[in-house]
């Protein structure tokens, strides 16, 4: 084995396992389909990604990219007739995931960029999710009494202006 005492060892800071999952359901945003936001979200068990989700249409329908959104065109504040949107949530989509490939994601924990919608919040309560972290909270914070009375932890991660860091 080489001496390593007089070797300079690059270092750099390791980001913490809920940076680290809250940096990847950004990078899962990415692939959003809606011109409003994009969001994403991971669901994760000891450390290992379950599944993942980002907003957007159901699939084989047009989204808002081909036919523009109908909830700008209709002045809709956020969080408000989540109806009218054609868009699937990220939080919905990643439980979906579970769903389709028969993956438990009972006692999980699910890093979405943005804090659930009730709609969401109602779901990832029945689908046991135990944890909640979110980097952006929307202003209706409704949800936050849902998770209380059901046991589901939540907090916010701000990861204001982070990067990715390569080493080369």
């Amino acid at each position: 084995m080489p001496n390593m005492k007089n070797k300079k060892i690059k270092t750099h800071n390791r980001p913490t396992w809920d940076e680290y999952f809250m940096k990847l359901a950004w990078l899962v945003a990415e692939r959003s389909t809606c011109i409003r936001h994009h969001v994403g979200a991971i669901i994760v068990k000891d450390k290992k990604i379950l599944t993942t989700g980002y907003n957007g249409a159901a699939v084989g329908l047009q989204d808002c990219i081909h036919l523009g959104c109908l909830r700008n065109t209709l002045n809709i504040p956020s969080g408000q007739r989540h109806e009218i949107c054609r868009a699937i949530h990220a939080e919905q989509n990643a439980i979906i995931q579970g769903g389709y490939h028969g993956t438990s994601i009972k006692d999980t924990t699910l890093y979405c960029t943005h804090s659930p919608c009730i709609l969401c919040t109602k779901m990832i309560i029945n689908a046991a999710i135990k944890k909640v972290v979110t980097d952006i909270e929307y202003p209706d914070n409704s949800f936050k009494e849902l998770f209380s009375a059901a046991g589901v932890k939540f907090f916010t991660l701000k990861l204001d202006n982070f990067s990715i860091n390569r080493l080369l």
